[in-house]
């Protein structure tokens, strides 16, 4: 019954909607204010200076791809992998931040619309890293549908 639930095609797709604006709506800000994006990641003290400007500009457009790629479905299970990955270690830079006693915004959707790194911010980025890990497991069993429910 359980594994019924779990590979429901609609389920899959809402959560492939839904992740996808997450990213969308995370870059936009960063996109059009990457100094401050940038000013956000040195803030970590976790990066050398000069990955800062091309983390600061890679990662927005990295963002913005793979969430048109869920939305779309293009290449499903690697988008759906490298937003994994991305979750796990935004999750991993906000844990240490806290460790560290660091008070800083965490850059996640731009300087607009942040918030302070905390463990309410690494709750809300593991029900990320579920869906996305859900996402991901049920692409490797089947090709995805581009958008149709059908196949």
């Amino acid at each position: 019954m359980i594994q019924k639930i779990l590979n429901i095609k609609t389920l899959q797709l809402v959560i492939r909607f839904f992740l996808g604006f997450v990213f969308i709506y995370a870059s936009m800000n960063k996109i059009s204010s990457p100094g401050e994006f940038a000013l956000s990641i040195s803030n970590y003290q976790l990066f050398p200076n000069f990955l800062i400007n091309f983390t600061a500009v890679f990662i927005p457009w990295l963002e913005l791809v793979c969430g048109f790629g869920l939305i779309f479905g293009f290449h499903l299970r690697e988008n759906a992998f490298v937003y994994l990955s991305l979750l796990i270690t935004f999750t991993l830079l906000i844990a240490l931040s806290m460790i560290r006693g660091l008070d800083i915004e965490c850059g996640c959707f731009g300087s607009e619309d942040s918030s302070k790194v905390g463990f309410l911010k690494i709750l809300e980025n593991l029900a990320l890293i579920l869906l996305s890990a859900y996402l991901f497991h049920t692409s490797i069993k089947e090709k995805s549908p581009v958008i149709t429910l059908n196949k």
